[in-house]
């Protein structure tokens, strides 16, 4: 049997499974603060699973490559899978932003990764990489989903297959991730995915503001790397916990009531952006951090008609890992195993090419393009190109 371990670097924790076969061996969660502060307790519980693979974190992505044609660990880690720069990571270290820290803590941790397991190694797409979706839904798109929620959407694709006689192709669902700091929701047509929108395009989330209208932008002028980790539910009700702002909410105080109906709609009005993607879709699964709060299911399925709201079950074996850890490794075990092997190939996943930023065509952009590419094509032997013909 094949081991894989598979690592979900989220914003409230950091999730490890081992998987073998279809089934969750092992589930270690950590504060991400302590992660951000002690990346080697992260590295050492890899270590101690003895993984024959290990699905490393892909932050925003890239076409699905092994350690061993990584060139340059840490540049790949800070300019391709985070989108940042050195002068970013170090600036934001010294600010004392938790957010930061943690682009910190990935980037060291995916060096000692390449350096002690090598072509062991995995790095996964996000959804923009993938050829399943059009370009013309890519235009001007880097976050149509990261690499947790590719791997949350591939875990539900599965599992929601399972109704079907695991005929993938009668799969037509919206996947909405309601993460600690993110929301993003995924549109899957006959078992592939076909668009996503993530991130700070998505609607408000916990802790970003998401998709911010460009006045805002061209007003303040100035913006920090970390300024993606403010502005959201939770900056906005100066609270910290969900279930007293859903208190507050029911009890109609504001600003919490306010804030809490922005969140709950904004997740609604991004499933019927991706129900226009999938229109057989009937049903939206609910993944994530929250995706699992029955009142947040509730006020999500009131405002929908037509469309079953339903939470995963997970992997045999698993009990608390959020559903990103265990889709990254059982994403990983089709990609070096068998048990999930037809499903990574027949949702295109192999298949992924490009950097994350090759749709962006604003002019003010360019340079920042320019960089990433750059980056890509330098830190990676044999880079997987789009459109190379």
């Amino acid at each position: 049997m094949v081991r894989i371990v598979g690592i979900d670097p989220g914003t409230k924790t950091f999730d490890v499974v081992a998987l073998e076969d279809n089934a969750i061996k092992v589930e270690r969660s950590f504060d991400t603060p302590l992660i951000a502060s002690n990346p080697q307790v992260l590295v050492e519980a890899v270590d101690a699973l003895n993984p024959d693979y290990v699905v490393a974190p892909s932050g925003y992505g890239v076409p699905v490559t092994f350690g061993d044609n990584v060139l340059d660990a840490r540049r790949f880690a800070v300019e391709v899978l985070l989108l940042s720069t050195e002068e970013d990571i170090s600036a934001g270290v010294r600010s004392g932003e938790v957010g930061i820290w943690v682009y910190d803590a990935l980037a060291k941790v995916v060096s000692h990764l390449v350096s002690r397991y090598g072509g062991k190694t995995l790095f996964l797409p996000a959804v923009i990489h993938l050829p399943t979706i059009p370009r013309y839904r890519k235009i001007n798109k880097i976050d149509m989903g990261t690499v947790d929620k590719l791997a949350s959407t591939f875990l539900a694709v599965y599992e929601v297959s399972e109704k079907y006689g695991y005929d993938t192709n009668r799969v037509n669902i919206v996947v909405a991730e309601l993460g600690y700091g993110y929301t993003a929701t995924i549109a899957v047509k006959n078992g592939v995915i076909v668009d996503g929108v993530g991130g700070t395009y998505a609607s408000t989330g916990m802790l970003t503001p998401g998709a911010v209208d460009f006045e805002v932008v061209v007003g303040a002028k100035t913006w920090k790397r970390w300024d993606v980790f403010h502005g959201g539910v939770l900056y906005g009700t100066e609270l910290r916990e969900l279930d007293e702002i859903i208190r507050r909410f029911e009890n109609g105080e504001e600003p919490y009531a306010s804030m809490f109906k922005a969140f709950i709609e904004g997740v609604v009005k991004d499933i019927n952006r991706m129900i226009v993607s999938t229109p057989g879709a009937d049903m939206a699964v609910l993944t994530g951090r929250h995706g699992k709060n029955a009142k947040i299911a509730k006020y999500i399925g009131d405002l929908l008609k037509d469309v079953e709201v339903v939470t995963l079950r997970g992997l045999k074996g698993a009990s608390k890992a959020k559903e990103a850890a265990q889709g990254y490794a059982a994403i990983g075990e089709g990609i070096v195993g068998t048990w999930f092997k037809d499903l990574v190939k027949y949702m295109g996943v192999e298949s992924s090419c490009g950097a994350s930023v090759d749709y962006v065509i604003h002019p003010r952009a360019r340079e920042f393009v320019a960089r990433v590419r750059k980056a890509y094509i330098e830190t990676v032997r044999r880079p997987k190109l789009c459109n190379e013909a």
